[in-house]
């Protein structure tokens, strides 16, 4: 884990501090809702940038089981840097597999042999349409170099399943979305080992 405390000490935090902008990425939008029943009330909804602010996390997995891995700054936690699966935005008429090809892409220079799309969840249902989708990559393998925007700051590394399990109870790898990736991930791999068990028993 030395590699890892290493990136994770590179992207901490140093320092935050209050800017006044114009142009936000994440607007709040209030809406006066009226229901069925004639009940009345203000809800305000989080758009990010142009659309809803739909996500993908991408699972990655190498021939020999292995996992790829991002880590960067999460500049509001406790640790202000995090560990997690690849993941980005859905732009507007992209759709999820697409997302996750490109943003796979773009974080690591990774591709994969298979895309299998998992599930998806709401982020955040009181305030937001937006959903978070959960994909499979299969057999990845590096192309390219990390083909980054001007303010983002990811590393990425290949660690076992075990030291994933590590890394988890150290409380790096701690969004609940990132958890719930992590949840169907080990979901899949049970479900395919069965299947497998089943098949040698034929």
């Amino acid at each position: 884990l030395k590699k890892l405390r290493r990136k994770k000490e590179e992207l901490k935090v140093t320092r935050k501090t209050m800017i006044d902008r114009k142009n936000q990425f994440i607007k709040v939008i209030p809406y006066e809702i009226e229901l069925n029943n004639g009940q009345t009330f203000v809800r305000e909804r989080q758009v990010k940038g142009n659309s809803d602010g739909s996500s993908v996390i991408i699972i990655p997995e190498l021939t020999n089981g292995e996992l790829l891995v991002a880590i960067e700054p999460r500049v509001f936690t406790d640790k202000t840097v995090s560990v997690g699966f690849p993941a980005g935005y859905i732009e507007p008429d992209e759709s999820v597999i697409d997302a996750a090809k490109r943003e796979l892409l773009e974080e690591t220079g990774f591709i994969a042999n298979s895309y299998q799309y998992l599930d998806s969840s709401y982020q955040d249902e009181g305030i937001s349409s937006s959903k978070v989708n959960f994909v499979y990559a299969q057999n990845v393998g590096q192309v390219a170099s990390q083909q980054l925007d001007e303010s983002e700051n990811i590393r990425y590394m290949v660690v076992t399943l075990d030291e994933l399990k590590e890394i988890e109870g150290m409380g790096y790898f701690n969004s609940s979305n990132q958890k719930l990736a992590l949840y169907k991930m080990k979901e899949r791999k049970l479900l395919w080992n069965l299947m497998q068990k089943k098949k040698q028993i034929k």
